[in-house]
């Protein structure tokens, strides 16, 4: 099983969608955080030390995520998504770009 993170500013949209899509996947067991202090769900320390994988959504967040929780890093995999604040919760057009280029990360082998 792969513990995987995702990561926006609020976890209100992108990462909040990315838990819901991937969560059904076999051998994946996912969460969704925010970077920012105000998110719906912060990210917290022992979140960070729970994640195999974390994928953040544009290369601020991994540039955040490593200012605040350098010391939990470590050995981690941080993947930057590209994918900008432009979408709503579930939107079709991002449920099909994150599938397109998180799914080749977690697919069975």
């Amino acid at each position: 099983m792969r513990r995987v993170l995702f990561l926006c500013s609020q976890n209100r949209l992108r990462s909040p969608t990315a838990e819901q899509v991937f969560s059904s996947w076999p051998e994946v067991e996912c969460t969704s955080a925010g970077l920012d202090s105000s998110a719906l769900t912060p990210l917290d320390s022992d979140t960070v030390q729970w994640a195999q994988v974390i994928f953040v959504m544009e290369r601020s967040h991994r540039n955040k995520l490593a200012r605040k929780f350098k010391p939990w890093l470590n050995g981690k995999r941080v993947i930057v998504l590209g994918i900008p604040d432009d979408y709503g919760f579930m939107e079709p057009a991002l449920v099909e770009l994150l599938t397109d280029k998180v799914g080749p990360y977690l697919r069975v082998r």
